[in-house]
């Protein structure tokens, strides 16, 4: 058993020892039945919170209407959910009320996918009681009980089921796929911000491409902000290889793919999706850079100067993987040639503008920045040492001070 079980244990005992029962569920049982990494975990209980509270000293409400109870357990916290079930979704997002229950299975009948409603106690026995062990043999995306009542309840559990495809690496339940068909529009109910961070994970996933593709094939693609005119593009990115790259390179990829690619343009787009400003401007940079990177067929010094190394290696990747390059030795070579610059910054001038100033006894205006990046691109181009005296006799050689 791994260690963030084992380290929860000590805690769940105690909790079996005051009469309840406990449980782990959800992804992290998940998880460890495919032997993957598992960084949260999930606990359900027959406890309530007010018997949890009664159990341990130290308890934060986090989300005490829903069940959860935070429990500080030695140097841990560990969030704790009573077993519940759930009334009537309302806007096709959240349940109008909430029951606490005391029987597990009622709690695993109301999550979304099969692969998610697995429960494992502190001796390590796995419950099933919807065969989600056989669909994480089949590697099958199928929905608890009826898949359309459960996409009416909360509509954001069909990007959830294609976001698995990528993470997960697996395919959707026929009747899932049919489902997802039939209620992609529901989508429209649901926050940006919760769109926007599922579709990020999936971007991020392994078997992207595959996931892609199930999006367009329910027709959900038509639901998520400014995509629904974008079909043919979405299906060129879908071939792409984006193994290795990073989230803002991928996201750089798809805009690139469906023709996003002016600075305004890129700035309208990923505002709908809710991206932070500061995540924006970083795109809009990778996106300025490939296209710079499309238009030549090496980097010159100057370029990759002013590129700085990070988005130049980022246009580099995603210049290789739109032209389905298998080799990527030219990331390398980039590296080598960054390393060799003169300079990396304009800091690492040899001379100040205090230095032209006492030189030319003028007074500062607009010729003394457009003097520093002459001199800059100079020593750049190796045109020019980076030493001070040698600036000097240039500048006076060339008549400029």
């Amino acid at each position: 058993m791994f260690k963030a079980f084992q380290d929860a244990i000590p805690m769940m005992k105690q909790i079996e020892s005051a009469g309840y029962e406990a449980y782990f569920v959800g992804g992290s049982v998940r998880d460890y039945l495919l032997n993957k990494t598992i960084n949260d975990i999930d606990i359900a209980t027959s406890a309530t919170p007010d018997e949890i509270k009664k159990i341990f000293p130290r308890t934060v409400d986090v989300g005490i209407e829903h069940g959860t109870i935070m429990v500080l357990w030695e140097n841990n916290t560990y969030e704790v959910t009573t077993f519940r079930t759930e009334s009537a979704y309302v806007d096709f997002r959240r349940p109008e009320q909430v029951f606490f229950v005391r029987q597990l299975k009622e709690d695993l009948k109301r999550r979304d996918f099969t692969i998610n409603a697995l429960a494992m106690d502190t001796s390590g026995h796995i419950y099933d009681y919807f065969k989600g062990k056989d669909s994480l043999a089949l590697k099958e995306i199928k929905t608890v009980g009826h898949a359309t009542e459960r996409f009416q309840e909360d509509a954001l559990r069909m990007m959830r089921g294609i976001r698995f495809i990528s993470t997960l690496e697996f395919q959707l339940d026929k009747d899932t796929r049919a489902s997802m068909e039939e209620n992609n529009h529901l989508l429209l109910n649901i926050a940006v911000e919760r769109i926007s961070n599922e579709f990020e994970k999936l971007l991020m996933g392994n078997a992207v491409q595959d996931a892609i593709k199930d999006l367009i094939k329910t027709g959900i693609f038509s639901y998520l902000p400014g995509l629904a005119e974008q079909k043919s593009g979405l299906e060129t990115f879908s071939t792409y290889n984006l193994s290795g790259l990073e989230l803002g390179e991928r996201w750089a990829i798809l805009l690139l793919s469906i023709n996003v690619v002016e600075k305004v343009e890129i700035d309208t787009m990923l505002r709908k999706w809710k991206l932070a400003v500061k995540q924006i401007k970083e795109i809009q940079k990778i996106i300025f850079w490939s296209k710079h990177r499309e238009a030549r067929l090496t980097w010159s010094n100057l370029d990759l100067y002013y590129a700085t190394l990070g988005h130049a290696l980022s246009a580099e990747r995603i210049y290789q993987r739109r032209n389905h390059f298998e080799s990527y030795r030219e990331v390398d070579v980039l590296e080598k040639q960054y390393e060799n610059l003169a300079i990396r910054r304009k800091e690492d001038l040899h001379i100040t503008g205090s230095d032209l100033l006492q030189w030319s006894e003028k007074k500062p205006g607009p010729w003394l920045k457009q003097l520093l990046e002459q001199i800059e691109t100079a020593v750049v181009n190796q045109q020019l040492v980076n030493e001070k005296q040698q600036i000097k006799e240039w500048l006076e050689k060339c008549h400029l001070i």
